[in-house]
């Protein structure tokens, strides 16, 4: 029987609110494994990491570490026993090198100043041992996501991570950047390092993962070996039943043209390009995906498409025949435009705000909503009741605050507002990302009912799976540009995929032309 690095044995986490987050979870972990943590949002992943790394104190329960009981009341603390952790939102300073961002905290002196050259040399000798390689001199800002994920992961061994925590790690990853991160951890788990994995994207899971814990409703499910449970059986201990990995979708009825963008080029305020020459259209009835590495003018395109572009742009936008491209987010949206935007807490949410409140903040200026000074109360609670009960939202009712929840549910109150207003264009960015597979799933459908029913869809995703399933037709943007095109994605492999992503293959300009305007 192999010796547990690490134990936590019967950890319950009960929050003031009252809200049990984890009850009496076991979970370990064996020295040099990639052990998977798998569940639906909200049942209880998160929570176990942070009390791991420190950021959350358990109500009760036990954690030992090399057969040890730990307490760890600080993230400092976990680092200093050898916990790492790297977070799905990376916590970089963009203006800083590579170097710089490594040695953060524990800077290389010469005297009084920081000894930069040093910092340099640390990150070089670094990089090659862990065969993670990255130029120290380079600025963070300018650097893929891809080489971000491998700046963290140094941060961490740099600081004497023995167990590393990876959150989401190929979330905005193409295939062939999501190889290349296995072959690394693989590598660290030879040299002794133990990871856990926290991932929806269950084929991943399977192929980079010795075992795996699954969590459901803040308790723990079991532990399985890898090689002795599928993806369809991990789905349906996640979820609790079926779970449907692959969709049926009806044959398309596209209608007249709703988005039309024509010749749209887009440069920053220093004159830096971000777009350029970018034309599409998409019709009623039709889902079309754009692919792409995140960076390579996808945010630019969502921004000037919602009236949030604070850039000098040329060329046109236009939704129905409607020119839009200087008109505010409140003029587009009474075009029937919706957007589930990519950053829930951020964009998509108040999260001080009820649910209800939530669910019709895109439209309470309208009449039917509220009576001069007061809103009405009884149609917006219908409402709320109707999209709840719809989405299959977790919560106590729908006056919960919206933060309240985990980021799953959050996701299907946003869709199922941005869903209610009847649009006749619905811009989705992300609309899955950091949600489990059951939740995806629902939202999914949702689109997919939504296409049947005349809506035309923009579904940008760095999820290849979600964009090749579910488009009807497939942009990929590589540096600003349209360089790919494909009228029937379905026969597209995920890995082909990526080399246009990556800016190593792209279409003719011909094909382009047929396929953009044929």
């Amino acid at each position: 029987m192999l010796q547990n690095l690490l134990e936590m044995r019967n950890i319950t986490k009960v929050y003031p609110n009252g809200v049990v987050a984890n009850k009496n979870v076991h979970f370990s972990l064996r020295k040099g494994e990639i052990h998977a943590l798998a569940g639906e949002n909200g049942a209880g992943k998160s929570t176990l990491m942070k009390i791991i790394f420190g950021m959350e104190e358990p109500s009760k329960g036990e954690i030992f570490l090399r057969g040890d009981q730990i307490k760890l009341e600080s993230p400092l603390e976990a680092i200093d026993k050898g916990i790492g952790m790297v977070h799905q939102h990376f916590m970089l300073v963009p203006s800083f090198t590579v170097a710089e961002n490594i040695v953060l905290g524990m800077e290389p002196k010469k005297g009084v100043v920081i000894d930069y050259q040093e910092a340099i040399r640390i990150t070089e000798e670094l990089s090659k041992k862990y065969n993670l390689r990255v130029d120290p001199k380079a600025k963070v800002e300018d650097l893929s996501v891809g080489m971000k994920q491998k700046v963290e992961i140094l941060k961490a061994l740099i600081r004497g991570a023995e167990i590393l925590i990876l959150d989401e790690p190929t979330a905005v990853l193409t295939p062939q950047e999501t190889e290349e991160l296995f072959r690394e951890l693989k590598m660290l788990k030879e040299q002794g390092h133990t990871i856990v994995f926290i991932s929806h994207k269950l084929k991943e899971v399977k192929a980079i993962c010795d075992r795996i814990t699954i969590m459901r409703s803040g308790t723990t499910v079991g532990v399985f070996d890898m090689t002795n449970i599928s993806e369809q059986e991990i789905s349906r201990l996640m979820v609790g039943r079926d779970v449907v990995l692959k969709y049926v979708k009806d044959a398309k009825t596209t209608g007249e043209p709703v988005l039309t963008v024509n010749q749209l080029s887009v440069s920053n305020l220093a004159g830096k390009r971000l777009i350029h020459k970018i034309d599409f259209h998409i019709n009623e009835g039709e889902i079309v995906g754009i692919a792409g590495v995140e960076g390579n003018g996808q945010s630019t395109l969502i921004q000037a498409l919602t009236g949030t572009l604070q850039a000098h742009h040329t060329g046109s936008i236009q939704v129905k025949g409607n020119e839009i491209r200087n008109k505010s987010i409140s003029e587009i949206r009474k075009l029937r435009v919706s957007y589930i935007p990519e950053d829930r807490m951020r964009q998509g949410a108040a999260k001080d705000e009820s649910i209800s409140d939530n669910m019709i903040s895109t439209q309470y200026r309208q009449k039917e909503w509220n009576k001069g000074f007061f809103f009405n109360r009884k149609k917006i609670e219908d409402l709320s009741k109707t999209l709840v009960e719809e989405f299959k939202i977790k919560c106590s009712s729908p006056l919960q605050k919206i933060g309240m929840l985990s980021g799953g549910n959050m996701q299907k109150v946003i869709v199922s507002r941005e869903c209610s207003t009847d649009p006749v264009l619905l811009i989705a960015e992300q609309p899955t990302r950091g949600v489990d597979v059951g939740a995806a799933q629902l939202i999914h459908q949702k689109l997919l009912e939504m296409r049947n029913n005349h809506c035309a869809i923009l579904l940008i995703s760095a999820d290849l799976n979600e964009v090749l399933e579910l488009s009807d037709r497939l942009l990929v943007m590589y540096e600003g540009e349209i360089v790919a095109s494909f009228n029937d994605p379905s026969n597209l492999t995920e890995k082909e995929l990526g080399l246009y992503m990556l800016g190593l293959k792209r279409n003719s300009h011909t094909e382009l032309e047929g396929e953009n305007h044929g």
